[in-house]
């Protein structure tokens, strides 16, 4: 780490006395400035879905009993809990800061494919709805949406602020949800 930290600095340096920046190489399994020094990409903010699981927050406090979904819009993650009052899956999401607001709700409806109605060429599977959002539209649990074909996030984003509204998941999450989740299941938002 000192390494990207001394490099991290002599970058800045270089940018503020206007000096060229250096020129890098790669060498199959890391990158190399022409001096040597790794230069290789620091960690992104948000960590990836392995590390995410790695460091799982434990379930809120007061958020009932019995089957249900408990989504944390701070913390940016999702709970499974079963009758029996134990997490059987937890993940990293993507979100939107305060939507839905804190409260209970209940799944209304789902949908193997669904598309936006504000955002042309975006769609997205294994929609499970539970609220409406500020503006009325449906908000749920969903794949990382695709635009024209494309995802508009990774999954090693997961577990930042990038949603519209709804609740973003990576594939094999949201398939557990639609699956696990049918109408009527209690959904549980936490600030």
């Amino acid at each position: 780490m000192r390494r990207r930290t001394v490099f991290a600095v002599a970058i800045c340096a270089a940018l503020a006395v206007g000096a060229p920046a250096l020129a890098t190489q790669d060498t199959g399994s890391e990158t190399t400035s022409a001096g040597g020094v790794d230069v290789s990409p620091l960690p992104s903010i948000a960590p990836n879905v392995t590390e995410s699981r790695r460091f799982t927050p434990e379930l809120p406090r007061k958020t009932g009993e019995g089957r249900r979904v408990v989504y944390s819009n701070s913390l940016q993650w999702v709970w499974v809990v079963d009758k029996n009052d134990e997490v059987i899956r937890s993940m990293p999401v993507s979100g939107r800061r305060g939507v839905p607001a804190p409260g209970n709700y209940k799944v209304t409806t789902q949908s193997a494919w669904s598309f936006s109605l504000d955002f042309e060429g975006v769609n997205f599977r294994w929609m499970t709805r539970f609220a409406f959002g500020p503006e009325g539209g449906n908000i749920g649990f969903h794949e990382i949406p695709r635009k024209n074909g494309r995802p508009m996030q990774t999954e090693s984003q997961l577990g930042s602020f990038a949603g519209s509204g709804c609740v973003r998941m990576a594939t094999d999450d949201v398939k557990f949800i639609y699956r696990w989740a049918k109408p009527g299941t209690t959904v549980v938002v936490t600030k």
